[in-house]
Order: C-alpha cells, then sequence, then structure tokens
C-alpha cells in the first residue's frame, strides 16, 4: 500500500494540473443559403457584409486560436488543404459563400495556422421525416415557434437592419442554441407510434422501432455528432493544439456542448464572450 501512494499522488496530480484544451464552438448559419442574388445585403461579399465580417475575425482574433476546425468530411482534407494554401498565396478566385472561406481561412491566414481541419460526420436527415405519431403536435408547434424567430432574423437581414456580427451574435447566445437544441435531441423523444415519412440513406429502416420513432431519429443525430466529437478530440490529440476554434452549423452547438461537458480534457469558451 505505501508503494502504490506515490503513484497515486503522481497521477492526482498530473490529472489536477494538467493543461485543459480550450474550445469555442463558433454557431454558424450556410450563407451560400442565405444569399439571394438579387439583394446585396445578403451577400457575404458585398463590401458592407464584408466589413461586419472582418469585424467578427478581428475579434476572433483575441481569442488566438492555434486550430481551427470546420464542418467538412475529413475526406475533403486533400482539397481544402490546396484550396487553404492558394488562399494563403493572394491566388484562391472562388466566388463561395461558404463561411469555411470568408470567415475560416481569414482567420487561419491571421494566425499563420498552417491548415484548416475537416472534422465534419456524414449526416444531414432531414427533421421532415418525423411528421406523424402520438404527440407529434409538440413536435410541429416547436418546429413552428422556432421558424418565426428565425425568419424575423432573415428579414431583417434582408432589409439590412441585422449585421452579420449581431446574427452570429444572435445564434450563438445559450437561449438560441439552446432552443435548436431542446427541439433536436429533446422533444422528439416525446413522439411515438409513428413512422418516418420517406427513406433517407442515414437510417436502415429494419433496425428502426416505431415505438420510439422520434428518439430513433434523435439517435442518428446524436450518433453524428459523436463521430464529430470523435474528429475533433483526435484531431486534437495529433496536432496537440490548446486553443480550438470550430465553426459549425448551429444545429450541432447545443448537443457537442453537452458531450464536451462531459470531457474533463476541455474547457467550453462560450464564442459570445469573444464576440463583444
Amino acid at each position: 500500500m505505501k508503494k502504490a501512494l506515490p503513484l497515486l499522488l503522481l497521477f492526482i496530480c498530473t490529472t489536477v494540473f494538467s493543461q485543459k484544451t480550450d474550445i469555442v464552438i463558433l454557431g454558424t448559419d450556410h450563407f451560400s443559403q442565405i444569399y439571394k442574388e438579387d439583394n446585396p445585403n445578403t451577400d457575404i461579399k458585398s463590401d458592407k457584409r464584408k466589413t461586419e465580417i472582418n469585424e467578427v475575425i478581428d475579434l476572433i482574433g483575441k481569442y488566438k486560436p492555434d486550430c481551427i476546425m470546420v464542418e467538412e468530411l475529413p475526406e475533403n482534407q486533400p482539397e481544402i488543404d490546396s484550396m487553404y494554401n492558394l488562399y494563403v498565396k493572394g491566388i484562391l478566385n472562388t466566388s463561395s459563400r461558404r463561411e469555411i472561406f470568408n470567415i475560416a481561412f481569414p482567420i487561419a491566414k491571421k494566425h499563420s495556422l498552417k491548415k484548416v481541419y475537416c472534422v465534419n460526420a456524414p449526416g444531414g436527415t432531414s427533421q421532415s421525416l418525423l411528421d406523424n405519431g402520438d404527440n407529434i403536435e409538440l413536435y410541429k408547434n416547436e418546429t413552428l415557434e422556432l421558424r418565426e424567430i428565425v425568419m424575423a432574423k432573415y428579414k431583417a437581414i434582408n432589409n439590412g437592419t441585422l449585421s452579420f456580427k449581431d446574427y452570429l451574435t444572435f445564434l450563438n447566445q445559450p437561449d438560441t442554441y439552446n432552443k435548436v437544441y431542446h427541439l433536436k435531441y429533446i422533444t422528439p423523444a416525446r413522439v411515438r407510434n409513428g413512422i418516418f415519412n420517406g427513406t433517407d440513406e442515414m437510417i436502415d429502416s429494419a433496425f428502426v422501432n416505431t415505438k420510439y420513432i422520434g428518439a430513433e431519429l434523435t439517435s442518428v443525430w446524436k450518433n453524428r455528432d459523436y463521430k464529430i466529437y470523435s474528429n475533433i478530440v483526435t484531431t486534437q490529440l495529433k496536432e496537440k493544439s490548446k486553443r480550438i476554434l470550430l465553426l459549425i452549423g448551429v444545429g450541432h452547438v447545443g448537443s457537442l456542448k453537452s458531450i464536451f461537458r462531459d470531457d474533463p480534457e476541455y474547457n467550453l469558451i462560450e464564442a459570445n464572450t469573444i464576440l463583444k
């Protein structure tokens, strides 16, 4: 017993004093989907919107990330590496309005990072698959309520009264991403005894228990988030990074945060604390 004590003390000291990895999960919308060709207010590449995004980039710069991760599949890493190298050299010519090119790349270049890491996982299962079953009205009503909130923000973007910075700030308020989390991961479990409206390549219908139809859909989403989490933590182990910035769709934020809160090796930093 006495011989084991020093090893126990060493383990305790190592655990207590080991430096955690900071992670900021920045929830985003897909700016390419917001864009309307006839409305410059919706264009992340317009002079007005670029100024707003540059403000976001400067604010995030104060966090000084040493690793930037994005919602892109790992198998696309060579393509992203090639495009990032062209961007760093100032010769990338793309009309894309995706956040990876307009937010992640500029931040990475500003901090002289060697690459931007792809940590997405296959998924994209539609919420519309769940449209029937006991208590379905709970799910449908909550969907409509959230949609009304988002559409009001889209209207403000369209008429130019809401900046992209303020929109990102809105998305990263706990009240916002927790509403999304509740709709995707909590309410569906109340829907039972139904069938999916259509098929999806992410769902093997042979193993779907229709008694728990809502929970079946949630399990698909959560499964994807755990795979994204795995991509994040294994990338961190390889790169030894200590200040991660993750750009990902706001629909993943609440779920990923719930996972990282259970990981003692990580310190979650609220995105809004650096967007002020």
